[in-house]
């Protein structure tokens, strides 16, 4: 493949089809806790506003509390050449703008990409993941992290939180509400909306928190199939993932706890005893990952190859 060579990525679209049906599910939810805070005399411009605050604060300052929390430190060519170069390589290839590169001193082997867009947009590695994976598997795990930045997976997930924010807001409000003057009546609601309330809204806040894990895993299925394709190689990075859950087992508790505020974005899984079958999980189960790397390796590899003609 050449050095600058645009890859057209695809997308799986039986993957692609499932994604759509979770945010059809997750709409129908939320639209079901909109009526309810309607019926129940919430007023929707308070909460939405907050929500809407909050949701933008994360949105266009991610990028800014991620790197705060986590100790992560944007690095110049001089300073990394290799990765610097490895990252520009493959934004190249993608097609989009080169986005900031990032290190942060940990011994636990991972990489997180986040930022609202391609044009503001961050890829961080750990000194873990550099010491203990090859240039190609390093290159593959970019090459996914890269795919997140491109499919707009911080958008998506943003987005689709969005009424969950809402929903904690609202428990917050009846928190208090019960503190000061339990579920009693007044011109507006009565102790039986109330209650009605709160149970939907905590129904909504489960509900809407499944689809939006199962959502999560499916980006990461996603940006597995992009990043394979993007460095043309599935099999370095099915061979990083077993490097990595390996190597994680053996990490110390203290340098998996500098990577939880970036949990969510990580490559693989920070918390040890962290079950990746959880439906709550925002990952897949390793082995599936892997699986299905392996299975786009064979098909890859099986795949007539163009024929070349000299211009």
């Amino acid at each position: 493949m050449a050095r600058n060579q645009v890859v057209q990525l695809t997308r799986d679209s039986g993957l692609r089809n499932r994604m759509y049906l979770t945010m059809v599910m997750l709409a129908g939810v939320y639209a079901f806790f909109i009526l309810l805070l309607i019926s129940a005399g919430i007023p929707l411009v308070l909460v939405v506003g907050f929500a809407a605050a909050m949701a933008g604060i994360q949105y266009f300052a991610s990028d800014r509390m991620i790197m705060k929390s986590t100790g992560a430190k944007e690095i110049t060519r001089n300073e990394a050449p290799v990765l610097y170069d490895m990252v520009e390589r493959l934004a190249n290839r993608a097609d989009m703008p080169m986005p900031k590169v990032a290190i942060m001193q940990s011994a636990a082997p991972n990489a997180f990409a986040t930022g609202r867009n391609p044009k503001n947009a961050l890829v961080a590695v750990t000194t873990g993941i550099q010491e203990r994976l090859t240039d190609r598997e390093l290159e593959a795990v970019i090459g996914h992290e890269l795919s997140h930045i491109k499919n707009r997976d911080v958008t998506v997930i943003t987005l689709a939180s969005f009424f969950l924010t809402v929903a904690s807001f609202v428990m917050q409000m009846m928190f208090f509400r019960m503190m000061f003057g339990g579920f009693g009546g007044n011109r507006n609601t009565n102790g039986g909306a109330m209650m009605m309330l709160l149970v939907g809204t905590l129904l909504v806040q489960f509900v809407a928190q499944l689809l939006i894990m199962t959502l999560s895993r499916y980006r990461e299925y996603g940006a597995d199939h992009s990043g394979a394709e993007l460095t043309g190689d599935p099999g370095s990075l099915a061979t990083a993932l077993e490097k990595i859950s390996s190597a994680t087992a053996q990490v110390p508790s203290n340098d998996l706890r500098k990577m939880t505020s970036a949990s969510a974005l990580a490559f693989y899984p920070t918390l040890k005893g962290h079950s990746v079958q959880s439906l709550f999980s925002t990952h897949p189960p390793l082995e599936d990952r892997i699986m299905r790397l392996r299975q786009l390796e064979n098909e890859m590899r099986n795949a007539p190859q163009p024929s070349r003609l000299d211009n």
